[in-house]
């Protein structure tokens, strides 16, 4: 199956680096280099505006981090980090980068990661999941960070948003991190037939929905798949019949 050239944003304070980047990727001219950036506050700029596919990222810059700039970013694009320090590899590999490369850049290296990232389009495309630019869809990737703790995760993994204050807890397989954004935001970029707001305090994905019974004042209670039991409120139970067929 063809694959589109790879839009991709090198974020490094190293312009040696990024030169050096650039002429190993001049032997992968499905990489197209649209943009470079010095700086993490440089980055977000230019990768709103170019909505690479990938970014090939530093970790240590002046400043803020290459995990801070994933932080500030609504949705991520794939990510392969290039740093001189390998022990932020753990950290990297938690977050479900998908590579790490050491540098210098061992050639064979990149390519190995730039096949993986072709393997990874491919199967993308003929599950006909690619990513749109209107609502975030199950299969868009978002970055969570919660102080020293960072993940990559997929929507379709995350089974629950529960309003904290002006924060959101994020439920996902066994973890629960906090992030900065309330449910109403939360609310306008998701995509609704798969998130649904049960109440004012949670949006449930409807996929990892295990039981629902009638529970008080004609509302419901649904048991989601991780054992969360959520009240879904008695106007929202109007709605939710509606979508489910009840």
């Amino acid at each position: 199956m063809p694959i589109n050239p790879i839009k991709a944003i090198i974020v490094d304070d190293e312009r040696l680096a990024r030169n050096e980047l650039k002429k190993l990727l001049e032997q992968h001219p499905e990489i197209q280099v649209v943009d470079e950036a010095s700086n993490v506050d440089e980055g977000v700029e230019k990768i709103d505006i170019a909505r690479p596919d990938l970014i090939f990222l530093d970790i240590q810059m002046p400043g803020k981090t290459g995990f801070d700039l994933l932080a500030e970013l609504e949705k991520s694009p794939r990510v392969i980090f290039t740093t001189a320090y390998d022990e932020f590899a753990l950290k990297a590999f938690e977050v479900n980068a998908l590579d790490y490369l050491l540098k210098p850049i061992d050639p064979l290296r990149l390519a190995d990661a730039i096949q993986k990232l072709q393997t990874e389009i491919q199967l993308e495309q003929a599950s006909l999941m690619g990513s749109s630019r209107g609502p975030l869809t199950e299969a868009d990737q978002v970055f969570v960070k919660d102080g020293e703790k960072c993940w990559f995760v997929k929507l379709a993994e995350i089974r629950l948003f529960e309003s904290v204050g002006n924060y959101a807890k994020v439920y996902f397989s066994t973890h629960k991190p906090l992030i900065l954004k309330s449910l109403n935001a939360l609310e306008d970029r998701l995509d609704e037939r798969v998130f649904f707001r049960a109440n004012r305090k949670h949006i449930i994905n409807l996929h990892w929905i295990e039981k629902i019974e009638p529970y008080f004042n004609g509302g419901l209670l649904v048991e989601l798949k991780g054992g969360e039991k959520i009240e879904i409120s008695r106007r929202q139970t109007v709605k939710f019949k509606e979508m489910m067929s009840f």
